[in-house]
């Protein structure tokens, strides 16, 4: 098998002691990995960003924003209940995991445990309406007895969903959040945006490096794990993006301009493509892509890439080889656990140029 295809050549061992427990504060201080495909790359800082764009080149950002999806209830025969929200099916039915999985069927009923009981009111329960097969999850109808909704009260109930090989944070709610996000619905956060501060941001522009915005709430499809040998078998569950003709035009005049179309994030970039799919060009979007990408994939509309280091045999990892080449992204991470580097959500970025001289 092409090893370009195979899971286990994805495979890498990190030290946990450079899983990032915590954000890097200021945000823009964290490490910025500056990577061409000439063989060259250098050892920044984020802060250091603008140096590395031109003017006329263009960010795509994801301006999702976190819920707080992890939940925490009981059965009416006082059993504990977790739950994951993954996505929201339709007005107050979400697609979510639970645990303990196997013992809640449908028809049984969650009641949840607000985070100050003595501040609230408003009652909220969840009923498990179907299995679904496809992640494993449950589809629950959530209710209150006022008839909000549950993004009326999830604040109330709500934790914010920190990965689980982060397990020793101090980092407040607010530092899981990109500092543009302003669309409710993710269950985890874009994170190559967790480094952008409005300081830096202003900068970017006096310099004419121009932004605009895509949305993907993600979800179980960017971090299903990958459990088949040959990649190609691996199917990836449907998200929901959104790319307005803003953002199209936007992409369009970069391109005429002869400006880089730069994805801020894996999300963005799964965005851009996922929309590009059809016609092979970039047009308006808004509903599911199943588009997986790794190596051999031809690159409709991104030049160029921010992103945090990933999970081993991730589609993650599979997406940055496709852009430059599967042994070369690992040699970059062995060279960057010798650096020291802090990986995975709250770790530190690259930034990837294609073509470019730095």
């Amino acid at each position: 098998m092409d090893l370009d295809r195979s899971l286990s050549a994805y495979d890498y061992t990190l030290p946990e002691t450079q899983i990032a427990q915590n954000p890097a504060h200021p945000r823009d201080h964290s490490r910025l990995m500056v990577i061409s495909d000439r063989s060259q790359h250098r050892h920044q800082h984020f802060y250091e960003l603008e140096q590395f764009l031109q003017p006329g080149d263009l960010l795509v950002m994801n301006n999702t924003r976190v819920i707080p999806a992890r939940l925490y209830g009981h059965k009416p025969t006082g059993s504990q209940v977790e739950v994951l929200l993954l996505e929201e099916k339709s007005p107050n039915q979400w697609l979510a995991l639970v645990k303990p999985g196997r013992k809640l069927q449908p028809g049984a009923v969650i009641e949840f445990t607000p985070i100050a009981p003595q501040n609230t009111s408003v009652q909220l329960a969840a009923t498990i309406l179907d299995r679904d097969s496809a992640t494993g999850g449950r589809l629950l109808e959530f209710r209150t007895a006022t008839n909000q909704s549950l993004l009326e009260v999830i604040e109330q109930y709500g934790h914010m969903p920190l990965p689980p090989y982060i397990q020793d944070s101090q980092s407040t709610p607010e530092q899981y959040q990109t500092v543009y996000g302003d669309r409710l619905g993710s269950a985890a956060a874009p994170t190559a945006g967790l480094h952008f501060t409005p300081e830096l941001l202003e900068r970017l522009t006096q310099k004419g490096v121009d932004r605009t915005f895509v949305t993907l709430h993600v979800g179980v499809g960017t971090f299903r794990p990958v459990e088949v040998e040959d990649i190609t078998q691996h199917e990836m569950h449907g998200e929901w993006i959104e790319v307005p003709a803003e953002t199209v035009e936007k992409v369009r005049q970069t391109q005429i301009n002869g400006g880089r179309v730069i994805a801020v994030g894996t999300t963005s970039a799964r965005s851009l493509e996922g929309a590009s799919q059809r016609s092979g060009k970039l047009e308006p979007y808004c509903g599911k892509t199943e588009i997986f990408i790794y190596p051999g994939y031809d690159w409709k509309t991104v030049d160029g890439m921010i992103t945090n280091f990933h999970l081993p045999k991730s589609s993650l990892m599979m997406m940055i080889s496709a852009l430059i080449g599967r042994q070369r992204l690992l040699d970059l991470y062995a060279e960057a656990i010798r650096e020291n580097y802090r990986f995975y959500s709250f770790g530190d970025a690259m930034l990837i140029l294609p073509e470019a001289k730095i």
